[in-house]
């Protein structure tokens, strides 16, 4: 199996499509297949870290913005629906899977890799439906957008925190059909950009859990 697939590296190697980091099969990229090229030299690399950097910065606004409001005096604290801790397992499980299956792809398990990578699916597509389970859990409460100031920034900042683990999933379908058709070659790390924007997304949230409900 391995001599067969390094009989078709060649054909393979490139840039690897949306999953991000090529499939060479030294791994990282580069001449010396570790990442000689840097950041600099590496366009998929640097323009997900631009678009993580601007995120960052949409999130630092909204920070602000809490800070401030929290000390007017309609500020209201919410109760953290209960499903909350439960949707915050299943993203945390969900980085741990997702580090599981790259280390069985360096190490040549592309089916273990696959089977690994389809729970770290599930688990973001189960985070989703908690969210769906807390929004409604709130409504039936009577709380909406418009209830209090610490509402309304749940409502939003839990919305735009999934829309984009929402497209996280659409990243994880390319990066897992790429996985069956080995475009991603066993022996590389091609799930390197794709997992550095999950596990972004996973840290975001824990913050906005601090923010909205610990700070």
């Amino acid at each position: 199996m391995p001599a067969e697939l390094l009989e078709k590296a060649p054909a393979l190697s490139g840039p690897g499509g949306p999953g991000g980091g090529g499939v060479r099969a030294g791994g990282e990229g580069g001449p010396s297949g570790e990442g000689s090229a840097g950041l600099l030299g590496d366009p998929e690399r640097f323009g997900l870290w631009a678009f993580l950097g601007t995120v960052s910065m949409l999130f630092i606004g909204f920070t602000s913005a809490v800070i401030l409001r929290r000390a007017s005096g309609d500020w209201r604290p919410l109760p953290a629906p209960s499903v909350l801790w439960l949707n915050t397992a299943a993203l945390l499980a969900s980085s741990a899977t997702l580090e599981a299956a790259r280390r069985r792809l360096r190490a040549w398990d592309a089916r273990s890799a696959q089977a690994l990578l389809g729970v770290t699916g599930l688990l973001g597509g189960l985070f989703l439906t908690g969210q769906v389970m807390a929004w409604r859990e709130l409504a039936a409460r009577g709380i909406f957008l418009a209830f209090n100031p610490h509402s309304s920034f749940f409502y939003l900042l839990t919305g735009v925190h999934g829309a984009h683990l929402l497209g996280g999933l659409a990243w994880f379908a390319v990066a897992f059909l790429g996985l069956r058709r080995l475009t991603y070659l066993p022996g590389g790390d091609g799930l390197r950009l794709f997992a550095t924007y999950w596990h972004f997304l996973d840290a975001l949230w824990v913050y906005l859990l601090f923010l909205l409900f610990v700070l």
